[in-house]
């Protein structure tokens, strides 16, 4: 039988992505993997460990062999996971983005897997916008009796220094107060920031990179433009606003009811680092409060929210919320439910 790795399980969600590592080569690959979670890079970094120790000449190897779901044949499975391995040690079997959900093959699937030979490696990866659903069966089964792994978004001193390797394979070095401005701007996945990292790399003229490197060439997330518009908004630069809001929309790539759902949870952190504020907390209480991820981020949120008071952030969240209504609930342009949700924040701050 498969060896269940149930008490293993909960630690390992808790592990580090180096942990994990160190228990692979350790231990040697187990039977059965759950692997998952928005860091997709670091998914694929184990799953390429996870190949090396089971075959040596890869993919091109005869014992490799790929499910791409969301259909998975109980059949082919069965057969992947029987086939003895052949110029290698081990058979590796790949199920991607599986759908778990389907009932009528889950009895069969759960049978395919209930007796994994010790000469196999079976992996069900998903993409970094799965999540589980504890309630399915098969969820269930591959919890109990995989060793699941969630890839998670990696913490602030972590996400840095690996941002600064990345620069110094480059032949750069970045100033911290960079590696952190990257991070917000582009986002903390790694798959998007490695392009952003060589692009900025061959961009700047130094040996070092600094804010106005990163600055110049960085794409920005739509939480990072939104976060802008607020801080020209609490800084009172309302034309400012007004033409950067322009420039948002400008992107066909931007919906105007996401950007106003970013809109309204940017608003919320203003109006919690406002309470903040008065309360005399500082930026590690937004962080504890898990109201920003990072410290980085909850200083920045302080310093926009003072330049609003309470009453002004509580009308601007009830107004984004009113907005996200009558989006969803008319036949309105959408576009101009924006425009007119912002222009009325800035009449707001004006007349204060």
């Amino acid at each position: 039988m498969a060896k269940k790795f149930g008490k293993e399980n909960k630690d390992a969600q808790k592990s580090s992505y180096a942990d994990e590592v160190k228990l692979l080569k350790a231990k040697g690959p187990a039977r059965l993997y759950f692997l998952w979670g928005q860091e997709d890079y670091l998914r694929d970094q184990f799953i390429a460990e996870l190949e090396k120790l089971c075959l040596p000449d890869g993919e091109s190897s005869f014992g490799f062999h790929r499910i791409n779901g969301p259909d998975v044949d109980p059949k082919e499975l069965r057969n992947s996971v029987d086939a003895l391995p052949f110029l290698s040690d081990r058979t590796y079997v790949e199920i991607r983005d599986a759908d778990l959900g389907k009932a009528d093959r889950a009895d069969a699937i759960i049978s395919a897997l209930g007796d994994i030979p010790d000469f196999c490696t079976v992996v069900f990866a998903f993409n970094n916008e799965y999540e589980p659903d504890g309630r399915l069966k098969l969820t269930k089964f591959l919890r109990s009796d995989g060793h699941e792994i969630c890839f998670a978004r990696q913490a602030e001193g972590r996400l840095s220094g690996w941002v600064a390797r990345r620069f110094e394979a480059c032949g750069k070095q970045v100033d911290s107060d960079a590696a952190m401005r990257l991070i917000f701007l582009s986002g903390s996945l790694m798959n998007r920031l490695i392009p952003e990292i060589e692009k900025i790399a061959a961009y700047a003229k130094g040996d070092r990179v600094t804010v106005s490197d990163v600055d110049a060439v960085a794409n920005r997330i739509p939480e990072a433009n939104v976060f802008e518009l607020t801080s020209l908004i609490s800084a009172r630069k309302f034309n400012s606003a007004a033409s950067f809001l322009a420039d948002i929309m400008a992107d066909k790539d931007n919906d105007p009811i996401f950007i106003l759902a970013i809109l309204g949870a940017q608003m919320r952190r203003l109006y919690a680092a406002r309470l903040a504020i008065e309360k005399g907390k500082g930026a590690q209480y937004l962080v504890d409060e898990g109201i920003c991820k990072t410290s980085y981020v909850a200083n920045k949120e302080l310093e926009a929210a003072r330049g609003y008071t309470r009453r002004q952030l509580a009308y601007a969240v009830r107004l984004c919320a009113d907005s996200d209504y009558k989006m969803k609930r008319s036949t309105d342009d959408t576009a101009e439910i924006l425009k007119e949700a912002v222009m009325r924040i800035c009449a707001k701050m004006s007349n204060a």
